[in-house]
């Protein structure tokens, strides 16, 4: 009888255990893991945008072929892994149908982007129609201005924030302080918490997490930078695709909007 007496003192104990084992899997969850990004761009609303009024047959011809295509929508997915304050960014190999006809707006879509948040130092590694380049410089300062909006994305409670980058690119971010790592699809950092949903609202492009996995977690030495390609930083890389594009028009200043993000 006197066992009974114990009883509250032993479930407490129990209690404790468990809980101190939930919490310690929830930190290590917080701190390094897996996102599964899905980025859509609404391609027809893209070129009407750029193209909508000229008098060019040969655009025309892309917005038609667009149109009667029956999907305005390109859709890509990426992996961003994390773990010690360093993340990788890299596409998932997809079995869809390469693009056809006038189809510039995948280019630099297959990104690969190593960040160490801690040096602020980024590599990237990109591909423009044949050519590898490998971009190391320092991590992409973003002025953000953070404000009260809350949004659930994932399972996770995140808060917006706003910014401009490249002088005229409008962004929109949600991030979560659930996962205090200041990451985010391809060069997109600086918030106190993982972004989980990004939007360049007049691009009409929206990066989306869809799974946010610890397991399985990630392995120790894994999250490294890409090593392949032509090396630079960013400014010779601007100068280079400056210098091939310049006689493309608009669809050149996609193209190096695209593989300047």
């Amino acid at each position: 009888m006197q066992f009974k007496k114990y009883i509250p003192v032993l479930l407490a104990v129990i209690f404790c255990f468990s809980s101190a084992g939930i919490f310690a899997q929830y930190a290590s969850f917080l701190n390094q893991g897996n996102i599964t990004y899905e980025k859509k761009v609404n391609v027809l609303a893209l070129l009407q945008e750029r193209w909508g009024n000229d008098n060019d047959g040969w655009t025309q011809q892309i917005i038609d072929a667009y149109k009667k295509g029956g999907n305005q929508f390109k859709t890509y997915q990426y992996n961003l892994a994390f773990r010690d304050n360093k993340t990788l960014y890299t596409p998932i190999v997809s079995d869809a149908p390469a693009g056809g006809f006038g189809d510039f707006t995948s280019v630099a879509n297959d990104n690969t982007v190593y960040t160490d948040l801690d040096n602020e130092q980024s590599v990237a590694q990109k591909s423009i129609y044949g050519d590898k380049f490998l971009i190391s410089d320092s991590a992409r300062k973003i002025h953000w201005k953070i404000t009260d909006e809350l949004r659930d994305i994932a399972g996770f409670q995140c808060r917006r924030a706003n910014a401009v980058i490249m002088d005229s690119v409008y962004v929109v971010a949600y991030y979560s302080n659930q996962i205090p790592v200041s990451g985010g699809p391809e060069s997109f950092t600086g918030l106190p918490g993982m972004i989980l949903l990004l939007a360049l609202p007049h691009e009409h492009t929206v990066w989306t997490a869809t799974k946010v996995a610890a397991i399985p977690p990630v392995i120790a030495g894994t999250v490294v930078p890409p090593a392949k390609g032509k090396p630079m930083n960013n400014k010779a890389f601007y100068n280079n695709l400056q210098s091939s594009l310049k006689s493309w028009g608009k669809s050149g200043a996609i193209i190096m909007q695209n593989a300047m993000l």
